[in-house]
C-alpha cells in the first residue's frame, strides 16, 4: 500500500538524520530554507496548518497534509508529531513522487500550499 511506502521512506530519512519534527523545529528549518518538503498532520489543529501553509507558502517549501499525527511520529520513532520537515532533497523528492500519487489515488487528503 502506499500509505505504508510513504511512512517507510519517512522512516528511513528519520534514521538518516534527515528530518526534523515538531512545530517550533520544523517552523525553524522552513525558515532557514533547511526543508525541502514539510508534512502536517491531517489531525493538527486549524492553525497549525494555517501557520504551515503561510510559512511553506511565504518560502517556497512544499506541504502535504497527511497521516494522523500517531503514524507520523510511529514513523519517525518518536511520539505523536503534528508537523515534521524534511532536510534532504533527495528525500524529498522520493516523498513528494509518493504523495503525489497518493492523491490522485484519491487514498488521502493532500495540500501543496505554496501552490494556493
Amino acid at each position: 500500500m502506499q500509505k505504508d511506502r510513504i511512512l517507510s521512506t519517512l522512516g528511513l530519512a528519520a534514521k538518516a538524520g534527515k528530518i526534523v519534527s515538531g512545530e517550533f523545529s520544523t517552523e525553524k528549518a522552513v525558515k532557514s530554507g533547511s526543508a525541502f518538503l514539510v508534512i502536517v498532520s491531517e489531525e493538527a489543529s486549524e492553525n497549525t496548518k494555517k501557520l504551515f501553509r503561510n510559512k511553506c507558502s511565504f518560502y517556497n517549501v512544499p506541504m502535504y497534509l497527511y497521516a494522523s499525527k500517531d503514524a507520523l511520529g510511529n514513523a519517525i520513532g518518536k511520539q505523536f508529531r503534528s508537523s515534521l520537515a524534511v532536510l534532504d532533497k533527495g528525500f524529498a523528492k522520493s516523498l513528494e513522487e509518493k504523495l503525489e500519487l497518493t492523491s490522485e489515488n484519491g487514498m488521502t487528503e493532500v495540500v501543496k500550499a505554496w501552490q494556493k
